[in-house]
């Protein structure tokens, strides 16, 4: 079997000065800046994830990074007073905030979807205690 030695993941985004704003200003998340123009997102429990620059990016239609936070109702709260809008799905219940609440359904995690500037899809959400 392969030894790994580390793990982290990548994806592409249109604007590296655009990205390297939203996820440092608006998401709070500590963004390095690394060679051949990369980003390095630090994670909150460890690890991190690099953001790339792709002119021609097409963002996935999936949820490519979930962040968990211990307060749905604040985080999405606090989301919005930067100007994050949550996503709406049709045929997805989602209250007035955009958050689909599967904790009180059992039928998995509170979560709210947005997009960051290249228009890859986030998520916030909070799991079952």
């Amino acid at each position: 079997m392969v030894a790994y030695t580390f793990v982290f993941s990548g994806f592409a985004v249109t604007d590296i000065d655009a990205a390297r704003t939203f996820y440092r200003d608006t998401l709070g998340l500590t963004v390095n800046d690394e060679s051949m123009g990369h980003l390095s997102i630090d994670l909150p429990a460890g690890g991190f994830v690099l953001a790339y620059p792709k002119p021609d990016h097409v963002a996935a239609t999936y949820t490519m990074l979930n962040l968990e936070v211990a307060d749905i109702d604040a985080a999405v709260d606090e989301l919005a007073g930067r100007g994050v809008e949550m996503l709406r799905y049709d045929g997805m219940v989602q209250d007035a905030r955009g958050i689909s609440r599967g904790i009180t359904t059992r039928q998995g995690p509170d979560i709210a979807w947005f997009a960051d500037p290249s228009g890859n899809i986030i998520s916030v959400l909070q799991n079952a205690d």
